[in-house]
Formats: C-alpha cells, sequence, structure tokens
C-alpha cells in the first residue's frame, strides 16, 4: 500500500499558502492512489519539543542503560522517525520566516536526525539511511528568492544527509507583493501540482 507522508510548518496551518498547495497535491494523490495512506504532521498544531542535552545522551545511552524518562524522550523520536521510513512520497509545506525555515520544522529535523537510526558514518563519510522517497517542498515565499537561496540549501544538505536526494521544490514566491507575479506563481505552482500528480 502507497504511504504518504505530510509536514505542514505553517503558523497559519490550513490557512497557509504553503499547506494549502501542499493539501491540493495530497487530494490528487488521494485520487490516484484511493487504497494509500497519507499520515499527517501539523507541527504547529502538535509542536515538536526542543532538542536538549537530555534528549541528545537519551539517544546516545545504550538502550538497555535508557532509564525510564530516556526510554520516553527515544519513543518519541522513533514514532516521528517510523512514519517518515514508512512513506514513499514525503510532502513538505514550508513557509519561509526570516529567510529560513520555520523553527517548528527544524525542531523537527533535530528528532529524526539520529546516528545509526537514520544515518551513518562510513569510511567513505556520512550515508543516509531514509532512501527511496520522493519529497515535494511547496515553499512559501513573500519576496521574490529563487532557488538559489540559503533556506532551499539547507533543506537540500539535511534532507540529503539522511538520504533524502530526489527532492522537488515548488515555489510560491512574491505572496507580500501585489500584481500580476504572485498570480503568475500561484497559477505554475497549481499546474505544476497537476502534473506531479
Amino acid at each position: 500500500m502507497a504511504k504518504l507522508l505530510t509536514i505542514q510548518s505553517s503558523i497559519f496551518q490550513v490557512e497557509g499558502q504553503s499547506s494549502l498547495l501542499a493539501a491540493k497535491y495530497v487530494q490528487n494523490w488521494k485520487t490516484k492512489n484511493p487504497r494509500g495512506e497519507v499520515i499527517s504532521r501539523d507541527l504547529v498544531a502538535e509542536p515538536i519539543p526542543h532538542l536538549t542535552l537530555a534528549h541528545y545522551q537519551a539517544f546516545n545511552t545504550p538502550q538497555e542503560q535508557r532509564s525510564l524518562e530516556q526510554q520516553a524522550m527515544v519513543h518519541y523520536s522513533d514514532i516521528l522517525i517510523k512514519e517518515i521510513s514508512a512513506a514513499e512520497t514525503v510532502v513538505m509545506g514550508v513557509p519561509m520566516y526570516n529567510f529560513t525555515i520555520p523553527s517548528t520544522l527544524h525542531t523537527y529535523f533535530d528528532h529524526i536526525a539520529r546516528a545509526g537510526v537514520t544515518f551513518r558514518y562510513t569510511a567513505n563519510g556520512p550515508q543516509g539511511m531514509l532512501v527511496n522517497k520522493k519529497v515535494i517542498v511547496f515553499a512559501a515565499r513573500g519576496g521574490f528568492y529563487g532557488d538559489d537561496h540559503a533556506q532551499s540549501a539547507f533543506l537540500r544538505q539535511f534532507l540529503g544527509f539522511v538520504g533524502m536526494t530526489d527532492v522537488e521544490f515548488i515555489y510560491i514566491e512574491g505572496l507580500a507583493v501585489a500584481g500580476e507575479a504572485k498570480k503568475k506563481n500561484l497559477a505554475a505552482a497549481n499546474r505544476r501540482i497537476t502534473e506531479l500528480s
């Protein structure tokens, strides 16, 4: 059975432009995969706790030596990793806040990047373990920044680090700017959704 994981990080939740376009893609995907399963992770409705020293120590403590508190921390991270591991397709709604990704999404990344679980170090360097996935990023921005921007570079670097190298960005830019450019970008994004699904 096909599985899709959708991750939303807009403070506007379902009304955010990145969320709306991601939802449209998911709806089209469900039409094409009527027996498929969609897993939803709303990082605003259910915020991920920030990474702390206690989390770091729990992740690096052998399983048989973990305290009950450490077991609970690792279990929570395991749930997130299980979700993304099971999905063949990952859809991310990613607005730009202060030139980067939302802090809620960064915190999510902190919990799924675990040595020996989602990546490992080898003689040839780090190797991602979350492989064979298609990732579609709906990147919503108030201005015009294009693909050559630090936000896009960070997302590619992180996703590639854990093994997700098949990443497509669909940009919705100029949302804070009135005029034809905004309409043109939204129309282009909607066309690409139709093409993909």
